[in-house]
């Protein structure tokens, strides 16, 4: 299952390597059917990449400080440093090719 981050743990959880941070809302019909997506992807990946959500509801400052305007939205960090942001529901093959790339 996912990490849930929140405002102050966040930070910690994508320091090391290739991390999504899915931002979310239980309310989000979109957000509801990408979780699991993004649980397999993260079991099939086997530790390649990490997966973490952080609800906007409950953090709002992470979630303004990445001008998140729409959900579902992902946000790639590598070691610690955002990288690229994806806005919208994404099938599964397509951010498993997503990722096999950034991992390159």
């Amino acid at each position: 299952m996912s990490t849930q981050v929140t405002d102050t743990t966040w930070q910690s959880e994508v320091q090391d390597g290739l991390t999504l941070m899915d931002f979310w809302a239980p309310w989000c019909g979109p957000c509801r059917m990408l979780g699991p997506v993004l649980e397999e992807i993260e079991e099939e990946m086997d530790n390649k990449v990490k997966i973490v959500k952080l609800n906007i509801d409950d953090n709002q400052a992470t979630a303004s400080q990445f001008g998140i305007m729409s959900i579902p939205t992902m946000v790639l960090f590598k070691d610690g440093k955002p990288v690229e942001k994806l806005t919208g529901y994404h099938p599964k093959d397509v951010l498993v090719d997503y990722l096999e790339t950034k991992l390159a």
